[in-house]
């Protein structure tokens, strides 16, 4: 309880009023002191502080998840808020739920005054949460990411089905009143090659039901454990080999950088003709003008779309009313179980999050002290850009699986914590070809779901413990490599940085050493030293109008075996890639972004 005075001008002669706020925390009893004649007079307030946290519940959650947050919280379920009404209830609320229909931007966080401490996302995606924005005001961000894996499985194989025996246009024919009979003639499943792109747990539940459907499966995911997909009678492939053998494709890769628009006109050129085609993911990771040409030209015979670029898609669209497609409405996780299932695990997770519990689910990076962030912010950048570096060299479906980090310092292990180092190393592994967001706090739950095993291992150095680290090394066993010079003497890929005036720098690469710095994106061409290399790779990367920040050779000896390392701004076209390539003295070549 906690009381205040206020000098006010009554408009009205009441004696009292009862105020009731918008929130449910607060009552305020307001009493005139008796002094008829004075032009304004002294209030005196009583607030009473309900100690429950309150939650706003923009969007339907089911009453499951609702019930669980009404024993610990005040649930607030207000619906359909526009933008500003959610700006103004938000200064309100402890915790805030949507779904993916509510956009909580910047000025929303900065509307609640510090007071928000949790947003909870009841599903997958959080495009519609600004991230940056929720970790600069100390909010935490906690997604739903399992509990709808069933249910998008089961509809991939309904659009799978369905699109098999025309199902939707077999429906509608008889339906306008035609016995059509001749015209919907579909295809078996048994014996079929199913291609599933994306070995996750939605990927690997399809897998598992086209298995039973009698197909044969095969996977591509450059992070699937290749036990466990053996363990179901998969096998992992590349992405080449998956998309140009298979007779249906089902799709379940997250929208990335690098995923997006990946099923172009190129490569639906590599695939079977006749090909048939599932998307249950998400709708960026297919080029939908080049779907509509594939579809037109007979390369893809049908395809089964649940997700689209554009959601809804135009009334127009030449894919949706395409002849040969099947379409939903984004309906993947939309089961009663499925909805009540994402409802508790969103619940559970913000009122752990509300209760000062570490969330597994969590998507956006904790505060850290600045003193600790200041002196390791270097080493987190190289941290991360090390990890991508050494994804990126992993070639085919191997999957990676085993992950050795070496620390080089002369502080002793109580003097450094390597966790937010291992974080963000595990970050540039992961990121790059998953939708997760990898933080402090759920790292080792993203790595350990992945079948990614991290150890760290510190060597001891002798001189002063100013510095953190003197150098970081990762290194990945029992996978092949796109650049052969990677793979280090006993037959792992290996990388090595340290930190020069507080930027990255790229130190070692398998076995050769090297010095440059690890910003914008690298190519790394393997080479017998010669003159006029520098030039002549130049020249190439010139003409293309790609503009070079660095160059930098390391060799064995004169003469000898050496590899150039060539800083770029932009990302050079597969012709430039192609024509260095064919530079008599390159043996190899690579493009890493970083």
């Amino acid at each position: 309880m906690a009381s205040w005075n206020f000098m006010v001008t009554p408009t009205k002669p009441s004696l009292s009023w009862k105020l009731s706020f918008l929130s449910p925390l607060t009552t305020v009893n307001v009493t005139r002191r008796q002094n008829r004649t004075a032009k304004g007079f002294v209030v005196c307030a009583t607030v009473f502080l309900d100690p429950k946290p309150t939650v706003l519940v923009a969007e339907k959650l089911g009453e499951a998840g609702l019930e669980l947050l009404k024993t610990f919280a005040n649930v607030d379920c207000s619906y359909n808020l526009d933008h500003e009404e959610l700006c103004t209830k938000i200064s309100l609320c402890d915790a805030l739920i949507v779904r993916s229909g509510t956009k909580v931007t910047r000025e929303v966080f900065e509307r609640s005054g510090g007071r928000l401490k949790v947003v909870g996302r009841a599903g997958v995606g959080i495009d519609n949460v600004d991230l940056s924005a929720a970790t600069e005001h100390g909010c935490l961000v906690v997604n739903a990411p399992t509990a709808n894996t069933i249910a998008a499985a089961e509809h991939g194989i309904a659009l799978l089905t369905a699109m098999a025996r025309n199902i939707a246009q077999a429906d509608a024919s008889i339906k306008s009143g035609k016995w059509q009979r001749s015209k919907y003639v579909g295809v078996s499943l048994v014996g079929k090659t199913l291609a599933v792109m994306g070995f996750g747990k939605v990927g690997s539940e399809v897998a598992r039901r086209a298995k039973g459907l009698g197909m044969h499966v095969i996977a591509h995911d450059p992070y699937a454990p290749a036990d466990r997909a053996r363990a179901i009678g998969v096998d992992l492939v590349s992405f080449e080999e998956a998309i140009s053998t298979a007779d249906f494709i089902s799709l379940h890769m997250p929208l990335t950088p690098a995923t997006s628009k990946m099923f172009n006109d190129e490569s639906f050129s590599q695939m079977k003709k006749g090909v048939r085609i599932v998307n249950v993911a998400r709708g960026g990771v297919i080029d939908e003008e080049a779907l509509v040409r594939a579809l037109d030209s007979g390369t893809v015979a049908q395809a089964a779309l649940d997700v689209f670029t554009e959601e809804p898609p135009s009334k127009d669209s030449k894919l949706v009313l395409h002849e040969n497609v099947t379409v939903t409405p984004h309906l993947g996780a939309s089961t009663t179980e499925a909805q009540e299932g994402v409802a508790i695990e969103v619940a559970e997770a913000v009122v752990g999050a509300l209760k000062g519990q570490l969330a597994a689910t969590a998507v956006n990076a904790p505060m850290l002290p600045a003193a600790i962030l200041s002196e390791l912010a270097p080493f987190v950048t190289l941290s991360e850009k090390l990890g991508r570096l050494a994804v990126q060299l992993v070639a085919g479906g191997s999957g990676v699986q085993s992950v050795k980090v070496t620390y080089a310092s002369a502080r002793g292990p109580d003097d450094l914590d390597t966790r937010l180092l291992r974080a963000m190393i595990t970050k540039g592994l992961i990121e790059p070809i998953s939708s997760v967001f990898i933080n402090l706090v759920n790292a080792d739950f993203s790595a350990k779901q992945r079948g990614l095993r991290i150890t760290e291992e510190r060597i001891l150095l002798e001189g002063s413990p100013e510095n953190p680290l003197e150098f970081i090394q990762v290194q990945i066993a029992n996978v092949e490599s796109k650049f052969s010079i990677a793979m280090s003497d006993s037959g792992e890929i290996k990388v090595e940085g340290r930190v020069k005036d507080r930027k990255p720098h790229l130190t070692k690469i398998g076995s050769f050493g090297v010095d440059v710095s690890m910003e914008g994106s690298l190519i790394l061409c393997r080479q017998v030293d010669q003159p006029g290399m520098v030039g002549s790779v130049g020249s190439i990367l010139g003409e293309e109008n790609v503009n070079v920040s660095f160059m930098s050779v390391g060799r064995i000896a004169p003469r000898k075996q050496a590899v150039m390392t060539i800083g770029v701004d932009e990302e050079p076209s597969k012709e430039a890639l192609k024509r260095i390539e064919e530079i008599p003295a390159v043996e190899e070549i690579v493009f890493l972004k970083l």
